[in-house]
């Protein structure tokens, strides 16, 4: 009898004839990242039999057809984390947004809070063995296999296979389509200069044999271009993007002083570009894990030297960090900021560090402000916040009052900002600000 591995590619079907098993009223969850399964979701979006499907997802990258309002009422978008197309229809109401913690996604689907009767995901093909993987993005995605009814793939030939606990058995999955095409990409963003002197100042905070959590942009691509007179630097990340490789290739990166995953570079998801997808394709030293092992704080803690790099939206002056949205307008979502800030917190020698820039709207509102706007989510807490730093400076307001805290922040915000910053102290709190 010929292994399942050796014939996949004669059982395959039409996207069409995938996404055929989806039923009305059903809660389907979908790949995200580099690893949206494309073709499978422009099929789901043709159908017009549906009614009543909710689709759970992270962060969706490429054409979202579900978005769009004339599939109101049929195809529901759940946001676990958001993105720019899901922005418009949850400001809207067309569209649902859950605010959560990373680490706690999976346990949303094993446990039964979120029932799940499909997992609609895009696979590496299958080796001899009979086992694909999720490629470069396990997150929420392995646990959806795991406890949905049905699973549906898209099995890509250009899907990196990656390594760690990613698998997902051929046998598990009720019916695939065959695709040859390339995964969605993130290009490195182009660094402004406030962005390189944030990269600057964040590097001066990174000791050698600290163990990094990064995003993606251009402030942490300006701060991993800068390491590289560092020495013996670790990964335990939720994600990464094609900065770190040059880290890796010229042994500044080594993992040797981890004490979870030693040796190894630990990530939930990556997204890049095809150098990337190459990078990690069949690479044993980079391990990609659930994101409630990669973002457990209890296990974040155990590494050395944890450096959490994490931006915002806004702060205000007693240190409350507004990330996921503006005002009421969902913009992201909670992620991983709070389960690596507090890691990082707990850490032996760990900097958690919020780091943006000054200003925004091309430089004409403040985003160290006296109070966050109406509506605004405060993900990571005043009595969690530590490290805050801007193109003007980092400041540390762990153990500070909160005179002592606005002190600090007005020294880091833009000068033009300076001033109302210290009126507004003086008006509410009654106290001067040097």
């Amino acid at each position: 009898m010929p292994h399942a591995s050796a014939t996949w590619r004669d059982r395959a079907v039409s996207p069409a004839d995938v996404v055929a098993h989806v039923r009305s009223g059903d809660r389907v969850f979908v790949h995200g990242s580099c690893a949206t399964p494309t073709p499978l979701l422009e099929a789901l979006a043709a159908r017009t039999d549906l009614e009543g499907v909710r689709l759970y997802h992270l962060h969706l990258d490429g054409p979202v057809p579900f978005a769009g309002p004339e599939h109101a009422g049929r195809l529901t978008s759940v946001s676990l984390f958001t993105g720019p197309a899901l922005r418009t229809p949850v400001a809207e109401g067309r569209a649902e947004y859950v605010p959560v913690f990373l680490s706690d996604i999976p346990a949303l689907f094993s446990s039964g809070d979120i029932p799940l009767d499909v997992a609609l995901v895009q696979l590496s093909p299958p080796d001899r063995h009979g086992h694909c993987t999720l490629g470069p993005a396990v997150d929420a995605a392995l646990a959806a296999t795991v406890h949905a009814r049905t699973v549906l793939a898209e099995i890509n030939a250009q899907m990196p296979r990656t390594v760690g606990n990613t698998v997902v058995r051929l046998d598990r999955v009720r019916a695939w389509a065959a695709t040859d095409r390339p995964l969605h990409e993130h290009p490195p963003s182009h660094a402004t200069d406030v962005e390189l002197r944030i990269g600057e100042i964040i590097a001066g905070l990174v000791p050698d044999g600290a163990t990094l959590q990064m995003g993606i942009g251009g402030i942490p691509d300006a701060a991993l271009a800068r390491l590289g007179n560092k020495v013996g630097l670790g990964v335990h990340t939720e994600m990464f993007s094609d900065g770190l490789i040059p880290l890796v290739e010229n042994g500044v990166v080594t993992n040797e002083h981890k004490a979870i995953h030693r040796g190894r570079s630990v990530t939930s998801f990556a997204a890049g570009t095809r150098p990337l997808f190459d990078f990690i394709d069949d690479n044993v030293t980079v391990e990609f894990h659930p994101c409630d092992r990669t973002n457990d704080t209890a296990l974040i803690r155990e590494n050395p030297r944890v450096v959490a790099i994490n931006s915002a939206i806004e702060i205000d002056l007693t240190g409350q960090v507004c990330a996921d949205s503006i005002g009421h307008r969902i913009y992201s979502g909670i992620g991983g900021q709070m389960d690596f800030m507090r890691g990082a917190a707990l850490s032996e020698g760990g900097k958690p560090i919020i780091a943006l820039p000054s200003m925004a709207a091309g430089g004409t509102i403040s985003r160290i402000v006296h109070e966050l706007k109406p509506g605004a989510g405060v993900v990571t807490t005043r009595g969690h916040v530590h490290w805050i730093v801007t193109e003007y400076g980092a400041v540390n307001l762990h153990g500070r009052t909160l005179r002592e805290r606005a002190e600090a922040l007005i020294s880091i915000a833009h000068p033009d900002a300076r001033a109302e910053l210290a009126r507004a102290v003086r008006q509410v709190r009654h106290f001067s600000v040097a």
